[in-house]
């Protein structure tokens, strides 16, 4: 089984431009997520796919590979649908550029989860955390997600789900937005048009689910801690010291 990790990698960040070009241990970000990407040797490819030529200048420097795509997607999801149809693989993993924590256990098993679905019932593959924390867990920002008995997906939100009637928080799990799509899926996705619920919620997943997809959620004890503000930059490069 073949499988490319494609790491989408933007410039003009909303919340923090030029986050992926900050400095994280004498590196940029990107650099150090394509870097434990490679490392982690669950992949038979790393690519930076990027619209900036800054990004792709240092990710070649670094020895990385990148894939030029154009500047007008309107997510992560569409950019390296756009890369992964000049690549063949098996599978294609979204690893967002932002996350230079992603530990090579779960890049493995990602690896190892299809290569055991013989069946072929996984469409996609991400992971969840398990909640603890009932601040967490009201917050928007944090996308819970529930599962059936074999830990398929059965709805994301950004509401505290499940909702605990009778007041008593019984925890439940944050979905990491790390994606691995079969070949096929991924370019059907690019194809399919926003849903009604992906608009109401702002979620993307949601229209895969409405089109009747698969998603395999494996859960994960491994806090990734992206970057997403100048305060995560701050707390990645202390965790990077420690």
């Amino acid at each position: 089984m073949k499988i490319i990790c494609l790491i989408p990698a933007r410039l003009a960040s909303e919340r923090f431009p030029r986050k992926l070009l900050q400095d994280l241990g004498g590196k940029p970000v990107i650099v150090r997520t394509w870097q434990s990407a490679t490392e982690s040797g669950a992949f038979d490819r790393v690519v930076v796919v990027t619209d900036s030529a800054e990004i792709a200048r240092a990710v070649e420097a670094a020895g990385g590979e990148t894939f030029i795509s154009r500047q007008a997607h309107p997510s992560g999801t569409d950019r390296i649908a756009e890369a992964a149809r000049e690549m063949k693989a098996d599978v294609f993993v979204n690893i967002q550029g932002d996350e230079p924590f992603v530990p090579a256990a779960d890049m493995l098993r990602i690896r190892q989860t299809f290569e055991a679905d013989r069946a072929k019932e996984i469409d996609i593959l991400s992971f969840c955390r398990p909640v603890t924390d009932e601040t967490v867990f009201h917050n928007p920002n944090n996308v819970k997600v529930v599962t059936d008995g074999e830990g398929f997906a059965l709805y994301f939100s950004r509401a505290p789900i499940p909702y605990p009637r009778d007041g008593h928080f019984r925890g439940a799990c944050k979905h990491i937005g790390i994606y691995a799509f079969r070949a096929e899926v991924l370019q059907r996705i690019a194809q399919m048009p926003p849903t009604t619920l992906e608009q109401t919620e702002r979620l993307e997943n949601l229209r895969f689910l409405e089109n009747g997809l698969r998603i395999r959620i494996l859960p994960t004890g491994f806090d990734y801690a992206g970057i997403d503000t100048p305060a995560d930059l701050e707390q990645a490069r202390k965790r990077w010291r420690r």
